[in-house]
């Protein structure tokens, strides 16, 4: 494998060729008006970080737009409740490069943002996001550097919203956990968890 291997963007150019006209023009440095519709209609993206460890893809969802446009270069992204692993803003503490890719269930496009990111404490932006008296602990602030969308192919390839139930016979996260530490009592934490993520939503 190791004579396969492409190690310059040159050998890419010449194997891929140009990209089209509309791979080129679809880019815009804020949110337009047609980028803001389909940015409100998602509610859930995957958020990509880099650190001094590695990198990060963290699933967000929300029960409205998963982000929020503060002016047309930001967006904050609420960070509700999770695991506490905090991967994704340790990254950004360290790196505060960030991707977005969001989704909106039937379509087969995305759209995807680059730019910038902080974490804010910030009480006025939490207070935004306040779900019954619950707000996030912190605001993750995307100053935008593009925008764009994402061709269909991929999502058509894998028949993405096909309506079909695929999970049978998938492992469990409880018997992940068992995998990884013998001993661990999966079964409790698969009976448990629907309970206890409806109180720990927000």
């Amino acid at each position: 494998m190791d004579g396969h291997i492409v190690t310059d963007v040159a050998t890419l150019e010449e194997l891929y060729g140009q990209p089209g006209e509309a791979s080129l023009i679809k880019v815009a440095d804020h949110i337009t008006p047609l980028y803001r519709k389909w940015i409100n209609a998602s509610r859930f993206c995957v958020l990509s970080t880099v650190g001094a460890t590695g990198t990060d893809g963290s699933p967000r969802g929300d029960d409205g737009p998963v982000v929020t446009e503060l002016d047309p270069k930001t967006l904050l992204l609420p960070d509700w409740r999770g695991n506490n692993r905090m991967d994704s803003l340790r990254n950004i503490v360290e790196d505060g490069r960030v991707s977005l890719m969001l989704f909106v269930p039937g379509s087969n496009n995305v759209v995807r943002i680059n730019g910038t990111a902080v974490i804010s404490l910030d009480p006025d932006l939490s207070a935004r996001f306040d779900q019954n008296g619950k707000q996030p602990r912190s605001v993750t602030v995307i100053s935008v550097a593009e925008v764009y969308s994402q061709c269909a192919r991929a999502i058509m390839r894998a028949k993405l919203w096909s309506g079909e139930d695929e999970s049978t016979g998938l492992p469990t996260v409880g018997e992940l956990l068992t995998e990884q530490k013998n001993g661990f009592d999966g079964a409790e934490y698969d009976a448990s968890w629907n309970a206890r993520a409806a109180k720990t939503m927000w």
